[in-house]
C-alpha cells in the first residue's frame, strides 16, 4: 500500500478498512459501516482524516494577489484576511487541473489542493507564478475535517474561540504550544471545521475529539454526504474534459472577473456565458431502489442517448438512490423524465434540483 498519514496506527487501532487512494492508505469505513457514520456526521460529530490532501502555503505581497489572479477566477484583491473561497485551476480552455479552496491569510495564501492533482498542481502554479514566491506543499502539517452539528461544541472545548468563526472563514488558533490554522468549512453538507495542526499533535488531537464524543468516519460516507449535499467530486463531476459552467458552477466565479477576463480560461468561460454550454450537470433521481453507478448511459424517453452518470449511491439520509450526472442541456429541466441503463436494461428515473439534502452551514456570527 501507499504513503500513510499521520493518523494511520489511531485508523488500525479503530478496525479501519483500508483502500488505496490518491497514492495514500486511507479508510474506507470502520466497524459500524458507512450507513451509520454517514448518519451519526448527521446528528452528531463525524472526524475526517484528509491529512492526503494538499496544504499549499504561498508567501509573497500585492503582486502575488495581481498574480493570482490572473490564474484564478476570483476577486482576490477584495477578498479579506482569514476569509476563503471555492475555485478552480484551469488550462486554457477551461478544462479543471483541480477544485480547491483558497484562503488569504497574512502575508499570502493558504490553498488545499486534492490529493490526486498536488504535486501537478504545483508544478502549474509554479510555473505560472514564474517561481517568483515561496511556494511550500506542507506534508509537516495533518488535516483533519470535524463535521456534523455538534462539531463546533466539541472543538471549541479543545480549541477555545473556533465558534467565533463564520463560514468560509479561518486563523490560527493555539493548541499545546503549537499553531493550528482552523477554518469553518468542509465537504459533507453540515456545519463544521478543518484543522491544519502539526503531525506530531495529529493523533493526540484526534483522540481529544474522540474523548469528548466524536467519531471516526471513513471515506465511504464522506463520498455518501458529498453528493446528498450536491458536491463534486474531482475525477468525477470535475475534469480537464469539463468547465466550471457545464458543472453547473457558475456560482464559484467572482462577478467582476466574469466582465474584465484576465484569468487561465476566461475567453472560454465568457463564452459558454453568453452562449450556453451543450451539456451540464444535474441531480438525478431513479425510481424504486435502483442505484445508478459511475458511468451509467442516460437515455431521453425515446431511448436516444443524452448522457452518463459520473456520481451515483444510496443517500442514507434521503433514504433512497441519488445520482449526479451530465446531460444535454435541453434535458436539463427538473422533472423531465430520463432512462438509466443498468445491467442491460433501462430503468426510470427523473432530472431533480440540487442539493439533495439541505444544508446547514453558519452565516451569521454566532457569539
Amino acid at each position: 500500500m501507499g504513503k500513510k498519514t499521520s493518523l494511520n496506527k489511531l485508523h488500525q487501532d479503530n478496525q479501519a478498512k483500508f483502500v488505496e487512494f490518491a497514492g495514500y492508505e486511507m479508510p474506507i469505513q470502520y466497524s459500524k459501516g458507512i450507513v451509520e457514520e454517514h448518519k451519526f456526521t448527521r446528528s452528531n460529530a463525524g472526524i475526517f482524516d484528509v491529512s492526503h490532501m494538499g496544504q499549499l502555503f504561498i508567501h509573497g505581497g500585492e503582486d502575488l494577489t495581481a498574480d493570482l489572479e490572473k490564474i484564478f477566477p476570483l476577486d482576490l484583491k477584495n477578498l479579506k484576511q482569514n476569509c476563503s473561497k471555492y475555485s478552480f485551476l484551469m488550462n486554457d480552455s477551461a478544462g479543471i487541473h483541480d477544485d480547491l479552496i483558497i484562503t488569504k491569510i497574512e502575508k499570502g495564501y493558504l490553498i488545499i489542493l486534492n490529493a490526486a492533482c498536488k504535486d501537478n498542481d504545483f508544478k502549474i502554479l509554479s510555473n505560472l507564478l514564474k517561481n517568483k514566491y515561496e511556494m511550500v506543499l506542507d506534508d509537516q502539517r495533518s488535516l483533519i475535517a470535524i463535521q456534523g452539528p455538534k462539531s463546533v461544541e466539541i472543538l471549541n472545548d479543545i480549541i477555545e474561540g473556533v465558534e467565533k468563526l463564520n463560514f468560509m472563514t479561518g486563523n490560527w488558533f493555539d493548541y499545546k504550544d503549537q499553531k493550528a490554522f482552523v477554518t469553518r468549512s468542509g465537504y459533507t453538507g453540515e456545519d463544521g471545521f478543518e484543522v491544519s495542526i502539526n503531525n506530531d499533535l495529529a493523533e493526540g488531537f484526534t483522540q481529544n475529539l474522540m474523548e469528548k464524543g466524536a467519531q471516526l468516519i471513513g471515506l465511504g460516507a464522506r463520498d455518501t454526504l458529498r453528493l446528498e449535499a450536491g458536491l463534486c467530486l474531482y475525477g468525477h463531476e470535475l475534469d480537464t474534459e469539463k468547465t466550471p459552467i457545464e458543472a453547473n458552477l457558475k456560482w464559484a466565479i467572482s462577478k467582476e472577473r466574469v466582465s474584465n477576463g484576465g484569468f487561465v480560461g476566461s475567453d472560454k468561460i465568457m463564452k459558454e456565458i453568453q452562449e450556453g454550454t451543450s451539456k451540464i450537470r444535474i441531480g438525478i433521481k431513479p425510481e424504486g431502489r435502483l442505484i445508478a453507478r459511475e458511468k451509467t448511459k442516460i437515455f431521453d424517453e425515446s431511448e436516444k442517448l443524452i448522457g452518463e452518470v459520473t456520481s451515483g449511491t444510496f443517500g442514507p439520509s434521503v433514504n433512497g438512490p441519488i445520482a449526479m450526472g451530465y446531460i444535454d442541456k435541453e434535458f436539463s429541466k427538473v422533472d423531465t423524465k430520463i432512462l438509466l441503463e443498468v445491467r442491460g436494461k433501462k430503468h426510470p428515473a427523473s432530472v431533480c434540483g440540487l442539493p439533495f439534502y439541505k444544508k446547514s452551514y453558519v452565516k451569521g456570527a454566532n457569539k
